[in-house]
């Protein structure tokens, strides 16, 4: 990305989610989400600190009293509470490429759709590892 752009899109990232001082975004990449829904089209948000998802367009949720409201749908997970990354592909379609990943409560979130796959992962890889040394 372009030094205004990511500007702009750390811009966006501080707004969607909490930031701790200190934390800088490392790579934002489009991708899908796999739900029980279908893939949600958003961003991927990767930071020093965090792996955050954000969806392009909000989704109908019920509220406690019952009524329906539009919201992103927004997954941050803290890079200390990931277990693994893990790589695999359709056997089908070998460059249709995903990423998953699992936190240490053993929660599963899927990645996929992504417009560079390999500098996606690298970025996620080293901010994993980072945060564990």
């Amino acid at each position: 990305m372009e030094s205004e752009n990511m500007e702009e899109v750390e811009k966006i990232f501080k707004q969607l989610f909490s930031v701790t001082e200190g934390e800088k975004l490392l790579k934002a990449c489009q991708c899908y989400l796999s739900s029980t829904a279908g893939p949600i089209a958003g961003l991927l948000f990767i930071s020093s600190q965090k792996v955050a998802f954000c969806s392009d367009t909000s989704i109908k949720i019920a509220a406690p009293n019952g009524e329906l409201v539009r919201v992103h749908y927004k997954v941050p997970t803290p890079l200390e509470k990931i277990k693994g990354l893990n790589e695999s592909e359709n056997m089908e379609k070998p460059s249709q490429k995903y990423m998953e990943i699992v936190t240490v409560d053993d929660f599963e979130f899927c990645f996929m759709g992504f417009l560079n796959y390999q500098k996606g992962f690298k970025y996620l890889q080293q901010a994993i590892i980072s945060k564990r040394l």
